[in-house]
């Protein structure tokens, strides 16, 4: 065995540094260590589809400590390493290179790998994808040359990137296959904005694309096929069509899961002394009616580090958080609270015309979430509604002059 640590953390995004942190703020005096696949320090994820991807952000400015931090805190960097299998009955883990570590405790926060087209030409040059830092490095290296962009998938990603592209002079499509942009995420009203929003900056969103192939020269992208026959031009072509959850190894050595692993409200899988924390781990979510899901949010991938620490460290935890999410595009600042899944109904809070508004959604007359559209003072009141699981009539919700905060009673 090459090495072993008290606590081996397999993942080097928002969960994995999270956890290091929470152990030490713990007052945790065992011997730490991260191991990630990237050769980067611990860095913030969200900014890659954004703000670095437009060079308004540089690099440093996205690491979530600096290296001086986790050397003073003990915390082993061991970056550049795939782990690829986990013996859970001699507590270690083998690396890609051939090489084992051991562990008291395992915290697997690896996160996920950006879901891939599988048609012909998938595979082809200018085709990308956007999860870490050497993806959109590629991608920026290809721009200055690069006139037409074509993003395949109308979820927080694609718009994103769409968004970006689209001010660095690009001439952007965007391909959405289901009937409107955000679907699996939010109501029509939101979907509805956005895209008028886009279409109002240039990009040309088609809502029904499907993609057929992606063709080529022999190497590189030139175009996309749709199904009904149309090729797009492209020199660049951006896939954002979500994630696969990294947790082969896992579910290899008998983790229960399937879409993710499945962990306990401590963020234990079903293997000893192995916990999930993240985008990975499959969660029965209080904010979702109880039912199983991954959240591939920062607030999720930190408050779940913070309570698989605090039980390594014997305290009596238990995850309860109010989900929540961000986008930036353009102008417009996203703030998301809640789940919106099973929704009901829909109380539209503003005027979309004016760019500053709220949806909120309702099951069964109970508030479950809110999407907060440049209204940072609906998205601060309206969690304690989704909190509290507040029921609220129609017209005081669609009440601009009444502040959200007036209707948590009690």
């Amino acid at each position: 065995m090459d090495s072993r640590f008290d606590v081996l953390i397999v993942g080097s995004g928002h969960a994995g540094a999270q956890a290091a942190i929470a152990l030490r703020q713990g007052k945790f005096d065992g011997t730490i260590a991260i191991v990630g696949d990237e050769p980067e320090l611990p860095y913030e994820r969200p900014p890659l589809s954004k703000e670095y991807l437009a060079g308004d952000k540089p690099f440093e400015r996205l690491l979530i400590r600096p290296a001086a931090f986790w050397a003073e805190r003990a915390v082993a960097m061991l970056p550049g390493r795939r782990v690829v299998a986990v013996d859970a009955a001699a507590r270690a883990v083998t690396l890609e290179d051939g090489g084992t570590i051991g562990y008291g405790e395992l915290i697997w926060a690896a996160g996920g790998a950006p879901r891939r087209l599988v048609c012909a030409g998938h595979d082809l040059a200018g085709v990308h994808t956007v999860r870490n830092r050497a993806d959109v490095d590629r991608m920026m290296a290809e721009l200055p040359a690069a006139r037409y962009a074509v993003v395949i998938g109308g979820g927080y990603i694609g718009l994103e990137a769409a968004a970006v592209m689209t001010k660095l002079g690009k001439h952007v499509r965007l391909l959405e296959a289901l009937d409107r942009v955000l679907a699996r995420v939010a109501g029509e009203p939101l979907s509805r904005f956005y895209e008028a929003e886009h279409r109002a900056h240039g990009v040309d969103v088609r809502l029904g694309a499907m993609v057929s192939c992606i063709e080529g020269d022999g190497s590189r992208v030139t175009g996309v096929r749709l199904a009904d026959g149309e090729l797009l031009p492209a020199d660049l072509v951006v896939v954002g069509i979500g994630i696969v959850p990294a947790v082969e190894p896992l579910l290899a050595a008998g983790a229960v899961g399937g879409n993710g692993v499945s962990v306990d409200g401590q963020c234990r899988t079903t293997l000893p002394h192995v916990f999930a924390v993240g985008d990975c781990a499959l969660h029965a979510n209080r904010f979702a009616e109880g039912a199983d899901v991954r959240i591939e949010s920062v607030q999720n991938a930190n408050d779940q580090a913070s309570v698989a620490s605090k039980t390594i460290l014997g305290q009596a935890v238990a995850y309860y958080a109010v989900p929540w999410f961000w986008s930036n595009q353009y102008d417009l600042k996203l703030q998301t609270v809640g789940l919106s899944t099973g929704f009901d109904a829909t109380v539209l809070r503003g005027d979309p015309g004016a760019r500053s508004f709220s949806v909120v959604y309702l099951k069964q007359g109970r508030v479950i979430a809110l999407d907060c559209v440049n209204a940072t003072k609906d998205f601060v009141q309206g969690r304690k509604l989704v909190l509290e699981r507040v029921v609220a009539e129609v017209a005081p919700l669609a009440d601009v002059a009444r502040p959200l905060a007036g209707l948590v009673r009690g």
